[in-house]
């Protein structure tokens, strides 16, 4: 995989060993975790821990894709005692590379290992400075056994053969996990219900899950039904409107049949994914957006990528956890089950 250009403020630090286990799909997949199931899952944990500052022995550990830390509550790991941190000082994102490190236009400035960064990527044992405190980073990746499902039955999806009790262990494993997901299977393997179950178990639960087909929708529409638009800001657009991230706030997107999007909206989408907002069609103001980005695909996206149909940043960006089901015909035993509940 070609690496992302370097950002002029970069610390090149070794990111660590990120590599996962292997499709013998593609080398394309190197840094992918792809399930087909297998019996084990990848979990990409991290430790913050304050060292030094009012703050001292303050700590929190997660798998979350991004964790920020300053003085807002709101902040993953909050710096209580420290007047000098920002409201939202640092993020640390989860990338293909490895452990980013974001400043986010803190006041007095982030510094890695002494040195003041806008983007670096972390070691284990990096040195984080932010106000007066100073935060150790440290991976805690780790292999997890993802058992067959006993039950069967998960979510109104029924499977007693071992593929698809491996999946529904393995959607029980990552539902908490806040990190997106892509679903890959052929037409009626359930991409959706798997989503829908993912939300369900997840801690996001009790917040909208938007579905959006991006094969079903006009071509000159999709950027206006993911974005959304304002008044004006194309013939038939008489108000504004919030697109499918405003409206997730606070749950799920699924955004089914991605491998359809055009190849113009893929940059689009992943801005979105790395800033976490939005500008609709037409206007001029950015919008926070908060929400889990689930994604699914009848094609293999791999080869659209090769093909040049699909840009691999963001592939990556999505497939933190990549889920392949399989087609009915590799589990017939399925069959009656499938029709009894129908």
């Amino acid at each position: 995989m070609t690496a992302p250009n370097p950002h002029p403020d970069d610390i090149h630090t070794n990111p660590g060993d990120v590599g996962l286990e292997l499709s013998s799909q593609s080398p394309l997949l190197g840094e992918t975790l792809v399930v087909d199931p297998r019996a084990s899952v990848k979990m990409h944990k991290c430790r913050l821990l304050v060292t030094s500052g009012p703050d001292t022995g303050r700590s929190m550990v997660s798998d979350k894709e991004r964790l920020r830390c300053g003085a807002h509550p709101g902040n993953d790991l909050v710096l209580v005692e420290d007047r000098t941190a920002s409201r939202h000082h640092f993020e640390v994102q989860y990338t293909e590379r490895g452990h980013l490190l974001v400043d986010l236009n803190s006041t007095n400035g982030t510094f890695l290992d002494g040195r003041r960064i806008e983007r670096a990527y972390l070691s284990p044992g990096s040195q984080i400075r932010a106000g007066s405190s100073v935060i150790t980073f440290a991976p805690l990746d780790e292999e997890v056994a993802v058992e067959p499902d006993r039950e069967g039955e998960l979510c109104g999806m029924v499977g007693q053969s071992v593929k698809m009790r491996q999946v529904f262990g393995l959607i029980k494993r990552i539902a908490p996990m806040d990190v997106s997901v892509i679903i890959q299977g052929e037409t009626g393997t359930g991409k959706e219900l798997v989503s829908s179950a993912i939300h369900e178990l997840s801690g996001r639960e009790k917040g909208p899950m938007v579905v959006l087909d991006c094969g079903a929708i006009p071509p000159n529409l999709i950027e206006s039904e993911l974005f959304g638009h304002e008044k004006g800001a194309f013939t038939g657009a008489t108000s504004s409107r919030p697109g499918a991230f405003e409206r997730a706030q606070g749950g799920t997107i699924f955004l089914d049949e991605l491998g359809e999007l055009r190849l113009d909206l893929q940059p689009k989408l992943l801005r979105v994914l790395e800033n976490r907002e939005v500008r609709r069609v037409g206007g001029n103001d950015v919008i926070e957006v908060d929400c889990r980005v689930i994604a699914a695909t009848h094609r293999d996206l791999v080869k659209e990528i090769a093909a040049g149909n699909f840009r691999e940043d963001l592939y990556f960006r999505l497939s933190v956890i990549h889920i392949q089901l399989p087609p009915l015909r590799q589990r017939r035993d399925d069959i009656p089950l499938i029709l009894k509940r129908a």
